[in-house]
């Protein structure tokens, strides 16, 4: 299985990265997996032209910046990892540009010849919170689904780690997450 690791902090050895290593320690055994650490790298939202509406089998995204690479092994991946720490609410900026050059992946959106070129791919979600998941990860679930009906992706779960602290770590349950997380990535009938 190819798996595409999309690590959103831009603190590389921070709260995110360290459980989302303990994702990939998960999935190290008979799985591709690459990693992209989206705040080293230069991605640019998208601007909203259209122009990829004329690549009906591609992404045709206009804009060259590193997210051109990074959809492309999207595509030939089978499942996805968006791993962000929750920022006021939502996905840290730099993954949230990312996610919006998705846009280029589904064509004629809002008519019934919409077509995503990522249909049916296993995504998860996971996200760490310094504060409790309650009242505080709940909107950026919501924002998760959206995003891949949008996408017509296969959510395999939404996994929030709270009470992280930049001085703490992860905690405990760190590792028991990461396992859930890369269980659902790998088991056909794993939708949580």
């Amino acid at each position: 299985m190819k798996i595409v690791m999309l690590m959103g902090s831009p603190r590389p050895t921070g709260n995110t990265a360290t459980v989302l290593e303990m994702v990939e320690e998960s999935l190290a055994a008979g799985h591709e997996i690459k990693r992209y650490d989206v705040a080293q790298l230069n991605i640019i939202g998208c601007r909203g032209c259209y122009a990829c509406a004329d690549s009906p089998n591609e992404p045709g995204c206009v804009q060259r910046d590193d997210a051109t690479g990074i959809l492309d092994e999207i595509l030939g991946a089978d499942a996805i990892v968006y791993a962000t720490p929750l920022y006021m609410w939502g996905v840290a900026s730099d993954l949230r540009a990312l996610m919006e050059r998705h846009f280029c992946l589904v064509k004629t959106y809002g008519s019934p010849a919409k077509k995503s070129l990522v249909q049916g791919k296993r995504i998860a979600m996971l996200v760490t919170a310094a504060g409790p998941a309650e009242n505080n990860a709940d909107a950026i679930q919501t924002v998760f689904d959206r995003f891949a009906s949008y996408c017509e992706c296969e959510v395999a779960g939404k996994f929030v780690l709270p009470g992280c602290s930049v001085t703490e770590g992860p905690g405990e349950d760190a590792r028991t997450l990461a396992g859930r997380l890369a269980e659902a990535l790998t088991v056909e009938s794993s939708i949580h």
